[in-house]
């Protein structure tokens, strides 16, 4: 019986998880006011890890990163749109409300033209009523070659048109100029068909995964290619 006492009184007397993360997510918070981001994203880290189901440690994780990404530091703190996505989606499972903040948190308009928020807002790319949509309000990428990541970018501003930006490799295999090639294009259902200046049209598809594959043109994705070797 005294065992048992003593045991009750233990577990008593310890610290909740919830606790220590929300004392690790009030550290982190002060750090981000104060303009500490990376000191901040330790805490915040740490916070989740605590208590997997805090949804604001989760939620100031990927706030953190959209401030370092903002910032340039992607690289350096793994800043990459898939993985703030992953933490807000985290945080909105586990709080919807989390949500209706990200709407009007500027730290996280880096996310803002991927398929990942289109998701969140409630469209998908399997539905293909949602399909147009999706294509104007996503920027599209082309997946990286060696260590310049992405060289080419699809955006599809208003009426018809569509903007191609590419990379110019020079001859040495040294980045060199940029350029921005304007075009038009159609949609039919799921179908793409691109057309530029001088060049034949080209025909491609919006995936249910959110995936732009042209057969002559390649494949574009909703994220850049960063940070590789």
């Amino acid at each position: 019986m005294h065992r048992l006492l003593l045991l009750l009184a233990l577990v008593l007397a310890a610290p909740s998880s919830a606790q220590p993360a929300r004392a690790l997510n009030t550290e982190g918070f002060r750090l981000y006011q104060a303009g500490k981001y990376p000191e901040a994203l330790e805490k915040f880290e740490a916070a989740s890890r605590a208590d997997p189901k805090l949804a604001l440690a989760h939620y100031n994780v990927a706030a953190t990163l959209g401030v370092l990404r903002k910032q340039g530091r992607i690289c350096e703190y793994s800043a990459h749109r898939q993985t703030i996505l992953e933490r807000l989606n985290t945080a909105v499972r586990l709080d919807p409300r989390r949500l209706t903040r990200a709407k009007e948190d500027a730290d996280l308009d880096p996310i803002r033209d991927t398929v990942g928020w289109q998701r969140l807002l409630g469209r998908s790319p399997a539905k293909q009523a949602d399909v147009p949509e999706i294509l104007r309000r996503v920027t599209w990428y082309s997946p990286g070659e060696g260590v310049y990541g992405s060289t080419r970018r699809l955006t599809f501003p208003e009426g018809k048109r569509v903007v191609l930006w590419r990379r110019v490799i020079d001859d040495d295999a040294r980045p060199g100029r940029t350029e921005e090639l304007p075009g038009t294009f159609t949609l039919q259902g799921r179908t793409v068909i691109l057309t530029f200046p001088g060049g034949e049209p080209l025909r491609g598809t919006m995936t249910p995964r959110g995936v732009l594959d042209f057969k002559e043109f390649g494949t574009f994705l909703d994220s850049p290619s960063e940070c590789e070797a």
